[in-house]
């Protein structure tokens, strides 16, 4: 895996050996910044389920004014911490072990919200809708934000409007998507 573009571009990361970490593959990750590539400059991101850094470290090579990276794993943020000090971008990230929920409970008690919230949690155990919940509960995202989720693509999304949410857009990969999604009117009005 290597990062694909800006300050640190085609410099190789470190993933963990085994089937525990699954780091977004270079083709899917260049698509993505290809999408939000506007919104990264001075953005402030956060990069939950982080596995090795690497979303959260190629906002930072494309102008990301920060990056928060969360995972409850130590060998991921044992990479993540590693991959950041050879990228000479630790500067500004900061690393939170942490399960999901705890971690948005955290951030937002730190006052701290963010443009960009990317996840990649485990595929089919459901922790896409208690994790948007959370988000959404309190209120983490910027109102011009947006959140995109890495999840197989057969996971169901049709909750996401009850949630003050909007589905804006969906990038089919084959086996999996990213999902994005901002505010809804209704969100806005009192999310």
């Amino acid at each position: 895996m290597r990062v694909i573009a800006g300050t640190c571009r085609s410099l190789r990361l470190k993933t963990p050996p085994g089937e525990d970490v699954r780091p977004t593959t270079d083709r899917i990750k260049e698509t993505l910044f290809n999408i939000i590539s506007a919104r990264i400059p001075g953005a402030d991101f956060l990069d939950l389920f982080c596995g090795c850094g690497g979303i959260g470290i190629e906002a930072l090579s494309r102008g990301a004014a920060s990056s928060v990276f969360v995972d409850s794993s130590d060998v991921s943020l044992r990479y993540t911490r590693d991959n950041l000090e050879f990228t000479k971008l630790k500067d500004r990230a900061e690393v939170i072990r942490a399960d999901a929920t705890g971690a948005i409970s955290r951030l937002f008690t730190e006052g701290r919200r963010f443009d960009i919230i990317f996840m990649d949690p485990p595929y089919s155990k459901g922790l896409e809708k208690s994790v948007l919940e959370e988000i959404a509960n309190y209120n983490l995202l910027k109102e011009d934000g947006i959140i995109i989720v890495e999840a197989k693509s057969d996971t169901d999304f049709s909750y996401v409007d009850g949630l003050g949410l909007e589905i804006t857009r969906e990038k089919l990969y084959g086996s999996n998507k990213h999902m994005f999604i901002t505010i809804g009117e209704e969100g806005k009005n009192g999310f």
